[in-house]
């Protein structure tokens, strides 16, 4: 079922969902069970997995020559998703991004999913690579999000990159893509940026999910915003506990996120880090009721592979 029939079908009532990232390369997928099995129990109606490009590793050769290997740390994603369904029948959004896969590459992709029957994609252009300053695109792949979601909306379309293919088949994908209540970090401007995200969502976008935020006075500035500009589709907060004090320096060095001065005031005077999880989880737990209250239509978490703080949060809302 696609994202936006799950909102239409709760009749206001909030629903809960979350991401999750892939194992890394030789681990079990015993860790995506476990982080489920956790959060089975409040109805996930769908549930996010993140795809990751290539990274580079340096072999040393015995003459002493390095040798640069492109690497993904993290893969597994489409089977991950059909796991997922298979096993818990709930439904499975795999990321798609531009970076590391060609325009070819994307295209067989999505058609495995469609043969899934997997109902929803969230478009994202990707992080660059670690070794890289920017982003640098994949030679003959695409640049931004906009390119990958016409390319996903050719597709429901019937258009494939050859053109002699006859007698395509539609895809009906119901696709995402990425807000930011307080901007992109590529972005000179706030502005800017959402003349971005209107231009998405005009080429067919069907519903938003944001970055994460720790004050709810930016979502609701955002989410009125797009209102006024006439952007309607659903636009669902995604959000994470702080659980650790480094968090305060690491959250917004790497997503670019502001704290709030009375959150990071109460995280300094804790004494001891089981005093930060617990500063970090109520605060999250008066967001969430807040957005209910606001009418959010889906709580979405990222867990990173730790699905306590979430659980100790879904417990206290829905």
């Amino acid at each position: 079922m696609k994202i936006t029939e799950h909102i239409k079908n709760a009749n206001g009532k909030p629903l809960f969902s979350f991401e999750l990232l892939p194992p890394m390369k030789g681990q079990s997928i015993a860790s995506i069970y476990n982080t489920i099995d956790a959060l089975m129990e409040f109805k996930p109606p769908f549930i996010d997995v993140t795809y990751h490009r290539e990274d580079y590793i340096y072999k040393q050769h015995p003459h002493g020559l390095l040798e640069r290997i492109a690497y993904r740390k993290r893969p597994g994603t489409v089977a991950i998703c059909a796991a997922i369904m298979n096993k818990y029948k709930v439904d499975a959004v795999p990321h798609l991004i531009c970076g590391g896969f060609t325009k070819e590459e994307t295209e067989n992709a999505l058609i495995d999913l469609h043969f899934l029957g997997i109902d929803n994609v969230l478009v994202l252009r990707g992080d660059a690579r670690k070794a890289d300053k920017d982003f640098v695109p994949t030679p003959g792949g695409h640049a931004y999000a906009t390119d990958l979601l016409q390319h996903v909306k050719d597709m429901n379309g019937g258009k494939y990159l050859h053109e002699d293919i006859e007698n395509s088949e539609c895809t009906d994908f119901c696709v995402g893509v990425a807000g930011y209540p307080e901007k992109h970090f590529e972005a000179p401007n706030f502005e800017t940026d959402f003349r971005y995200l209107k231009k998405k969502v005009e080429m067919g976008a069907d519903f938003i999910v944001t970055q994460m935020f720790f004050d709810n006075s930016k979502y609701k500035a955002f989410v009125e915003r797009c209102r006024a500009d006439g952007i309607n589709v659903p636009i669902i907060p995604g959000l994470k506990p702080i659980t650790s004090a480094k968090q305060l320096i690491t959250l917004p060095k790497i997503f670019h996120i502001d704290i709030p001065v009375e959150l990071s005031e109460a995280i300094g005077a804790c004494k001891t880090a089981q005093q930060v999880k617990e500063v970090g989880i109520e605060w999250m737990v008066q967001q969430c009721k807040e957005l209910v209250e606001f009418g959010a239509p889906v709580l979405h978490f990222y867990t990173m592979g730790n699905p306590a703080p979430t659980r100790q949060i879904v417990e206290q809302v829905f």
